[in-house]
């Protein structure tokens, strides 16, 4: 049985390596992105059109500053650079069933 963290920390490694099949490789096939904007992504598609750009780019880096974990949830507090022109901190809650991330909301 794979932990929820490690499949969290596979998502962290291609998202820094700009590896957008090893990236999107790490959610189910329907997960739901629920963004801090109020925006909502559907499926493994909708992810990859939206991170494709910042990856082509090079531009996007996250460090983690913390990490809770509780049954099939992990936590993430996040200090985003290159999405704007200072870090943006943010918190991220993943859920992770059968090995995938099926569910993330950005809480700020």
């Amino acid at each position: 049985m794979t932990e929820p963290r490690d499949v969290v920390e596979r998502q962290l490694a291609a998202y820094n390596s700009h590896d957008i099949d090893a990236f999107v490789a790490t959610y189910a096939e329907d997960v739901r992105v629920q963004r801090a904007d109020g925006g909502l992504l559907r499926g493994r598609t909708a992810l990859r059109e939206r991170y494709a750009g910042q990856f082509a780019e090079g531009r996007c880096r996250a460090e983690i500053v913390g990490r809770l974990t509780e049954g099939d949830w992990v936590v993430d507090r996040e200090i985003a650079h290159g999405l704007a022109d200072e870090p943006v901190r943010v918190l991220v809650a993943y859920r992770v069933r059968d090995g995938l991330i099926d569910r993330v909301d950005f809480l700020g």
